[in-house]
């Protein structure tokens, strides 16, 4: 299982002691220097069914960039531009499997799906 984390996200940093607390190997990578692939973005969007739910709506990039030119994006070059600019992406972002990611840290969705 595979955490996508930045370390100055108070977000992960929850959903990292949640793991640990509940005795869940994990392994840890930093979203920044390492992203998910973009296969394994496609995957998440796909079992999410929307590829809103990858985006980090709050986060200076997404704000610099705007809302209508994301939205405008066809499919590969939002892919791409999560790929080369991992701030977009929504963390904590946890594959557990090709048909399992959790994207963000709800405690409640994380249990259902890990415990």
């Amino acid at each position: 299982m595979k955490l996508f984390s930045y370390s100055s996200c108070s977000t992960c940093r929850r959903a990292i002691k949640w793991l640990k607390n509940n005795d869940i190997a994990f392994e840890l990578i930093d979203l920044l220097k390492t992203p998910p692939s973009k296969e394994m973005l496609i995957s998440a969007s796909d079992i999410y069914g929307d590829r809103k739910y990858l985006l980090n709506t709050s986060g200076v990039v997404y704000r610099s960039i705007g809302s209508e030119v994301i939205k405008k994006m066809n499919d590969n070059e939002f892919f791409e531009q999560l790929f080369k600019e991992p701030r977009l992406i929504k963390r904590p972002f946890l594959c557990k499997s090709v048909k399992c990611f959790l994207i963000g840290f709800k405690e409640e969705k994380w249990a259902e799906k890990l415990l």
